[in-house]
């Protein structure tokens, strides 16, 4: 099992739960940050530590978030490491809690399943 990083990070980047992982597991792309599933070792850790709710157990995706888990595997790989705490984007405060974000990134960097 792997913890997944959802939409809810997209524009917000808060990334406090990059300090909190033990197996640098987090890779950042420019408005989001994403979970490595083959290093996550699924302490849970970054769950608490996120202030936009955008982390959760692979098996406890809400149905309407299950699009995370290959957004989070596919792009990984060919992110870099992030191994210290990111400062948050500009304007994530008001970017939390808003949904749909995903439709706001481009194609190769949306989830195949939109």
């Amino acid at each position: 099992m792997t913890h997944v990083v959802t939409e809810q990070c997209v524009h917000c980047k808060f990334a406090e739960c990059v300090t909190y992982c033990p197996v640098a597991c987090f890779r950042e792309a420019d408005t989001f940050l994403v979970i490595e599933p083959e290093e996550c070792i699924d302490c849970g850790n970054c769950v608490e530590a996120c202030p936009a709710d955008a982390i959760y157990p692979e098996a406890e995706l809400p149905p309407d978030l299950q699009p995370s888990l290959e957004w989070n595997a596919r792009l990984a790989p060919g992110l870099p490491l992030a191994t210290s705490r990111v400062e948050p984007l500009p304007d994530g405060e008001a970017w939390r809690g808003r949904p749909g974000k995903w439709h706001t990134l481009p194609p190769d960097r949306a989830p195949g399943s939109l």
